[in-house]
């Protein structure tokens, strides 16, 4: 037997219902406007967080202000600070530099001699963080020239500190500059050390190394101390297919430079005397497996590093003598015979 509901109360049910979830609609409303609020009014976020910097790059965006963050990062490390503190300090202002571009080009000179002078800090992370902080600022094109007065200082730190986090730091800062004239005895000076990072165990620090060697190799002034330089017995151990392809690449660009120096008129009109244990020695010494290591590396599985390998067969079989015609070409090393 069922129980009849008076119409009354049922509409007084149904009323308490959406007045219920109005209620409820409503208070969640509140709710996210207090957690809103709340986001608004809460203090800054710590100024080593990556959200709050990216955070401060929208809003700068946003509003087309400048959030000042850059600037406070650098007064603060113009205080007396702990090398861990100074660390974090430069790590966010590198950060701001590539997020805050305006920010950034407003800064002057002397802030980048204020990091640059984080080079002299005795702790290595300081350092680090130092050097990526200029690599940071060496895209902005009006700071280039002073932070190439520290080129110097960068030689001297991957020269004479084995880290590897360093090396890879330092390296990137001199590849990302036009290294002036000025510092080539410096680099003469550091050569052994370079050679040592390119065949060290530690694949980003060996392609930077690569990369500036390949740079180097390109100056004539240069390349006699590059091709001098004494190397491992193992060196061609560099151009094996089992290496990453990135590295692979690397090296035989740096092999085609040599090459194409090594046989360019300039350099060829003096006779050149090598130690046995060079870096010519190994590369084009009438010993070298260079050439079984190429042709290896013909058939490699990536395109980049395939091409690569057949341009470094073409420069040891094409020497750049003036007047030569590219029909004519000889071969300039026992491996490669006449139709090979």
């Amino acid at each position: 037997m069922g129980v009849s509901v008076p119409p009354c109360l049922g509409q007084l049910d149904i009323r308490k219902t959406v007045v219920g979830l109005a209620m409820g609609a409503g208070a969640i409303y509140l709710l996210y406007k207090a957690i809103r609020a709340g986001i608004k009014c809460q203090p800054p976020l710590c100024s080593n967080s990556p959200i709050c910097i990216a955070r401060l790059a929208i809003e700068r965006e946003r509003h087309g202000r400048d959030s000042g963050e850059l600037r406070r990062l650098l007064n603060s490390l113009e205080c007396k600070q702990d090398e861990y503190a100074k660390s974090m300090i430069l790590h966010s202002i590198t950060r701001c530099v590539y997020l805050l571009e305006a920010e950034a080009s407003a800064c002057s000179t002397d802030d980048i001699v204020l990091v640059g002078s984080m080079l002299d800090d005795k702790d290595n992370s300081v350092k680090i963080q130092a050097l990526n902080t200029l690599k940071a600022f060496s895209g902005i094109r009006k700071f280039r020239l002073k932070i190439q007065e520290h080129s110097i200082k960068v030689l001297e730190l991957i020269s004479t500190i084995w880290d590897s986090e360093l090396h890879v730091a330092g390296l990137r800062l001199l590849n990302n500059l036009p290294l002036p004239d000025f510092v080539h005895p410096q680099l003469r000076r550091v050569m052994p050390a370079l050679m040592e990072i390119l065949q060290s165990d530690y694949i980003l620090a060996q392609v930077q190394a690569a990369r500036l060697l390949s740079y180097l190799a390109q100056k004539n002034d240069l390349l006699y101390d590059i091709l001098n330089c004494q190397v491992r017995s193992n060196f061609l151990n560099l151009f094996q297919s089992t290496q990453p392809g990135g590295l692979l690449f690397e090296v035989l660009v740096f092999a085609e430079r040599l090459s194409e120096g090594r046989n360019s008129p300039h350099y060829r009109a003096v006779k050149w005397h090598y130690n046995e244990q060079s870096l010519h020695e190994a590369l084009f010494g009438d010993e070298s497996r260079l050439a079984d290591r190429l042709l290896a590396l013909v058939i490699h599985p990536e395109e980049e590093v395939q091409i690569q390998a057949c341009k470094v067969i073409v420069s040891l079989q094409c020497p750049q003598d003036v007047g030569v015609r590219p029909s004519s070409c000889q071969s300039s090393h026992s491996y490669f015979n006449n139709g090979e």
